[in-house]
């Protein structure tokens, strides 16, 4: 249900379609936080028109498809409001690489080493792509709250990246040194 939060959130602050939604404010702000294709995000926006969270608004176009525009409704706001102010209980992390590794002895040293590599890079991928972001330091004072609460967030993705990628360095280092079986 955080998908519909996350909607809620983007549209608290002006009216949107659902392109937009998934082009400027998923893909660009969050993505490495919580993805979302297109048809779950169309899929949300239909359910919360169901529940009176937001409205949709048809604006017609000359040459182009109309354009639905969604806005959050007052009902909305305080289902917000009372989701920012609850405590989220902690998520089941599926590492399918940990579980792989769990049964790895079976694989050669060189094989591990690959599997770790791969991951390496993607890790390090991930990490480029949080440092691309841009927000102001946290002790910049002329930044706004909202600015301010999305680079705590984006402080922590980059730390947990940063620490998968020293694991995963460790890990390849221990992988190469084993004696093979």
């Amino acid at each position: 249900m955080s998908l519909a939060y996350a909607i809620l959130g983007f549209l608290q602050k002006e009216g949107m379609t659902g392109y937009d939604l998934k082009n400027h404010c998923f893909d660009q702000t969050i993505a490495h936080l919580w993805p979302a294709d297109q048809a779950q995000i169309y899929k949300t926006l239909d359910k919360l028109v169901e529940h009176g969270w937001i409205t949709c608004s048809v604006e017609m176009q000359r040459d182009r498809p109309h354009r639905k525009v969604y806005s959050v409704t007052e009902t909305g706001k305080a289902e917000l409001l009372k989701w920012l102010q609850s405590h989220q209980p902690l998520p089941t992390i599926r590492e399918p690489l940990l579980v792989q590794l769990f049964f790895a002895a079976k694989l050669s040293n060189e094989a591990i080493v690959h599997l770790l590599k791969q991951e390496l890079v993607a890790h390090r991928k991930k990490l480029a792509d949080c440092e691309h972001m841009t927000l102001p330091p946290l002790d910049d004072t002329s930044a706004n709250r909202d600015r301010m609460m999305q680079q705590l967030v984006l402080d922590l993705v980059r730390q947990k990246e940063q620490t998968y990628i020293d694991w995963l360095c460790t890990a390849i280092d221990v992988v190469s040194h084993l004696q093979k079986a």
